[in-house]
């Protein structure tokens, strides 16, 4: 890693910014949804049954957009059935932004949010500490576990968080995505912050195989649109590399052989495809359907 290099992760103000282009340039939410709308309703149909309450856990929730989706698919599920939607989110800027998706949103009247700003590890730490396990009806991980230190510890606390006939959904790239050759190539000049950016849907599954979990996985042909990369001097484009390669500003502080070298690597058959003058990115996810043990 050159020392002159930052972790995008560090730059909390210009991560957000670099994320929500990322999602403007995908159709990865608008796939996420549409899983939303056609799977969830079957999966999620026995986890209320005769309950007063439903209890939700976001975690890494970001600014809610998929969040008040599924919230919205649950009422529809459970009609005038209370909804507990607690968000651990160690973004403030995320929890702003939520925070302004729900005062524009209607029929939330019988949804209670709780808000914990605080990573993932905080939160299970002060779980554990307290003694108090909660269970959770509906858990969802959404692109997140990258930012975990220990996946499979993760997994494990939240899969123990679930009430019975409770599910858990995770999602995160495919092992056939664009994403864990980049970071197995590049990863060790790159600022990655010790974290698990390798972590693919291989990887947890072989995680919950040797838990012996029961769960269903679903496959998302996502891509991003990344034209603006190889753009010199376009803003929206440095951004989109600094998310693509985890680095705060790559494009002014990479080592001109390491930059040359990764826009080279983006724009082949390897990583993108080109269609109508755009080069789109594979970044092929996975949603995992996780059941209550």
């Amino acid at each position: 890693m050159e020392a002159t290099m930052m972790s995008l992760f560090a730059d909390s103000s210009r991560y957000v910014d670099a994320f929500h282009l990322f999602v403007k340039s995908s159709n990865e939410h608008q796939l996420m949804q549409e899983f939303v709308d056609t799977k969830l309703p079957e999966l999620i149909s026995s986890m209320g049954l005769k309950k007063q309450g439903i209890e939700v856990l976001g975690v890494g929730s970001g600014a809610g957009e998929i969040d008040l989706q599924m919230i919205s698919l649950i009422q529809a599920v459970y009609p005038g059935v209370r909804i507990n939607n607690n968000i651990v989110e160690p973004s403030a800027k995320q929890i702003s932004c939520y925070k302004e998706r729900i005062a524009k949103t209607k029929g939330l009247d019988n949804v209670t949010f709780s808000w914990h700003e605080k990573t993932s590890h905080e939160f299970e730490s002060e779980i554990k500490e307290s003694k108090q396990l909660k269970k959770y009806d509906f858990i969802h991980m959404i692109q997140m576990l990258y930012y975990v230190k220990d996946v499979e510890a993760t997994i494990k606390f939240f899969s123990s968080c679930l009430a019975p006939k409770g599910k858990l959904i995770i999602s995160l790239v495919s092992e056939k995505s664009g994403w864990p050759i980049l970071w197995q190539k590049y990863g060790s000049r790159l600022p990655l912050n010790d974290l698990c950016f390798q972590v693919t849907s291989g990887g947890v599954q072989d995680i919950l195989n040797s838990m012996g979990a029961k769960y269903e996985s679903y496959n998302l042909h996502s891509h991003t649109n990344i034209t603006e990369c190889f753009v010199e001097g376009d803003h929206n484009g440095e951004l989109l590399l600094d998310f693509l390669t985890d680095t705060c500003e790559f494009n002014k502080n990479a080592p001109s052989d390491l930059r040359d070298q990764v826009l080279h690597d983006l724009k082949s058959l390897e990583f993108s495809a080109s269609k109508d003058g755009k080069i789109l990115f594979r970044n092929k996810a996975s949603v995992i359907v996780v059941e209550s043990p």
